[in-house]
């Protein structure tokens, strides 16, 4: 199972996207999402689970979700502390015996595995801005376990 993972993106869908997360079984957005149209516009390309980031006020989304593919048991937020983890959250993780939390918020890019689980975030994939890296995840699952990648958006717009 291929799992395309991106956060931050601000009301804005790059154009390479659509490329990216070709061949993907499900798309994981951690927030931050900026309007309904970009969740609409993701589904077409696979199915998504989303939940709400600090800007998405008006968004009817959860501020968490765990949902599981391929029987990997997956949490998705936006706002998380590998370093300094909220105690609600350590707890929740452990009750879920999720395998995998992938986050947003920080804009940086993130992987490494804590105590069996493992911690994902994609990066920033809104708007390009001066010197902002940018980029989106892909988690390859199968039997021989969880791949992580990150593919990298271009930092400016192309031009015209």
């Amino acid at each position: 199972m291929k799992i395309g993972i991106l956060s931050d993106t601000h009301d804005y869908l790059d154009p390479l996207i659509p490329a990216l997360f070709a061949g993907v079984d499900h798309i994981l957005h951690c927030g931050d999402i900026g309007a309904s149209w970009l969740i609409t516009e993701l589904e077409t390309i696979a199915p998504v689970t989303a939940v709400r980031g600090n800007c998405d006020d008006l968004m009817h989304l959860n501020e968490m979700e765990t949902i599981v593919l391929n029987g990997l048991k997956i949490m998705v937020m936006h706002i998380f502390d590998v370093y300094y983890p909220l105690e609600t959250a350590k707890l929740r993780i452990a009750q879920e015996q999720a395998s995998v939390v992938v986050f947003g918020h920080t804009h940086r890019r993130y992987c490494e595995r804590r105590d069996q689980v493992l911690f994902f975030n994609p990066g920033y994939a809104g708007k390009p801005r001066n010197k902002c890296d940018r980029s989106v995840g892909i988690l390859n699952c199968g039997n021989q376990g969880i791949t992580a990648a990150f593919e990298a958006l271009p930092m400016a717009f192309p031009l015209a």
